[in-house]
């Protein structure tokens, strides 16, 4: 059974998680909370695997919380704004709850804490183990070998590709389909229809642009947007 903290400064909010957290039956819940601070001390002495955070706190916000605790537990955020979800990211939250939530998404919800930490206990899933460690890139009269977790972002530009690495910038004559085939799709999403990025090298995500290490930042198409973010939050 999986300890669990509610932390949210609305009454009426409170009353609907505890009754959800008792009919799921495989929570147990260990306090509530109605700020960040309060939470912030039972966790120096006591250890918990799932948080209910609700993002508008009073003193100091759930996401600043967030940036605050060294080693937080699962986190599934429940907030009635929508437009912190791309910035939720950032703190490699399980869920985000829009509120009001039904109980079927909640159990949803946490359904997705015991799938994250079924593949934390078994180490990295078959796909990952598939997936390439590194790869051989066809730039001009050359093969050049790459490591996957090197390359920044792929882009496409006219009628090549250009794969950006921490180190270097290759030319390709590949299209960007094929770079999707190759690469881990847990690992690498498309976020435009010229552009393909790496979730390691991703800085945070502001608005609708990605900021990645080494200062690129790109623009997050329309089209690719919620597929983006559903995948990034799992």
């Amino acid at each position: 059974m999986m300890t669990c903290l509610i932390v949210e400064d609305q009454p009426p909010a409170q009353r609907i998680l505890k009754k959800y957290i008792e009919d799921i039956g495989t929570l147990q819940l260990k306090g509530i909370f109605p700020d960040a601070i309060r939470a912030m001390q039972f966790l120096d002495r006591e250890q918990i695997d799932l948080l209910f955070l609700d993002i508008h706190l009073p003193k100091l916000s759930g996401l600043d919380f967030l940036n605050t605790v060294p080693n937080p537990p699962k986190v599934i955020l429940t907030t009635a704004f929508s437009e912190y979800a791309l910035e939720s990211y950032e703190f490699n939250v399980v869920d985000y709850l829009l509120k009001p939530f039904s109980f079927q998404r909640f159990v949803k919800a946490v359904a997705k804490v015991s799938e994250s930490q079924g593949r934390e206990a078994d180490g990295k899933s078959d796909s990952e183990n598939r997936a390439p460690k590194e790869l051989f890139i066809k730039s001009g009269y050359d093969l050049v070998k790459v490591l996957v977790d090197d390359i920044v972002h792929i882009s496409a530009d006219a009628d090549y590709t250009e794969i950006i690495t921490s180190q270097k910038k290759y030319i390709s004559s590949d299209p960007l389909r094929m770079w999707l085939e190759k690469l881990s799709s847990t690992q690498f999403h498309r976020i435009h229809k010229s552009h393909i990025i790496n979730a390691k090298s991703i800085d945070k995500i502001a608005g609708n642009r990605v900021c990645l290490k080494g200062g690129a930042e790109l623009p997050i198409g329309r089209a690719y947007k919620e597929a983006f973010i559903k995948q990034l939050l799992g």
